[in-house]
């Protein structure tokens, strides 16, 4: 599903007088449908980097990443143009980042919708009731993905920029992992929670590996990692020795 071959990453630093940063190096790692890679490592080792790779956020500097998508085709991520990516991004990868970027004044049960509702409108053959029965569909799953997130329903109608931090990544969880995509990026999703909504994730991300998805996640809570990796790797090992 996700290949990743002698890929490496470096960054130049234009404002010291264009000195090179090299963070990754030479990664070659596979990924199957049904696992869970937890990326393990202290902080810096560039396991961030490597989730925004995969996700394109970051153009490798050398290497190759292919991955199947979920028309079957396998895109190199490396090469991809923005139109691919765009369609990469909304069909086949999610991405539960530490933060929540959202439209102001948009209501969190919009926000969490949005990508079911991305499905539908602006096609072709979308008429305006079909757009609105999707509409109404996707709210409708929202509302369940928040009841169980445990976000109050007096919060479903206000816009999640005024929620509080462990909200917004509960939030953030929600609208990215509503739409079951063949592939789900991790980056802290639990470092906000409770232990009630932690293990509520923990099951989430379970039940994802179960349908068959693939899972690359770093989590800092020892027992996070522990619960849900079905294999580890430690990214120290593409740290360049210069």
């Amino acid at each position: 599903m996700l290949h990743m071959k002698q890929v490496s990453k470096r960054f130049t630093l234009h404002h010291q007088n264009g000195a090179e940063l090299q963070v990754l190096s030479d990664v070659n790692l596979s990924v199957a449908p049904g696992e869970c890679l937890v990326l393990d490592g202290p902080s810096g080792m560039g396991k961030s980097t490597l989730l925004k790779l995969i996700y394109a956020n970051y153009r490798a500097t050398s290497g190759r990443i292919n991955l199947r998508q979920a028309d079957g085709r396998v895109l190199d991520l490396t090469q991809a143009t923005p139109r691919e990516l765009v369609r990469m991004r909304r069909d086949t990868v999610g991405y539960v980042s530490q933060f929540l970027r959202v439209i102001p004044r948009v209501s969190a049960l919009d926000v969490v919708a949005e990508p079911l509702m991305d499905a539908v409108t602006g096609t072709a053959d979308s008429t305006a009731a079909t757009q609105e029965q999707t509409r109404e569909q996707a709210r409708e799953q929202a509302r369940i993905w928040l009841t169980r997130l445990r976000i109050p329903e007096r919060l479903w109608h206000l816009p999640p920029a005024t929620f509080s931090g462990g909200e917004q990544q509960r939030i953030n969880i929600a609208r990215n992992m509503i739409k079951p995509r063949p592939v789900l990026l991790l980056d802290e999703p639990t470092a906000s929670l409770d232990a009630a909504n932690t293990q509520t994730v923990i099951d989430l991300i379970r039940e994802a590996v179960g349908r068959g998805a693939v899972l690359v996640g770093i989590f800092h809570d020892a027992h996070v990692g522990a619960a849900v990796a079905t294999r580890r790797v430690d990214v120290a090992q593409f740290r360049s020795a210069a």
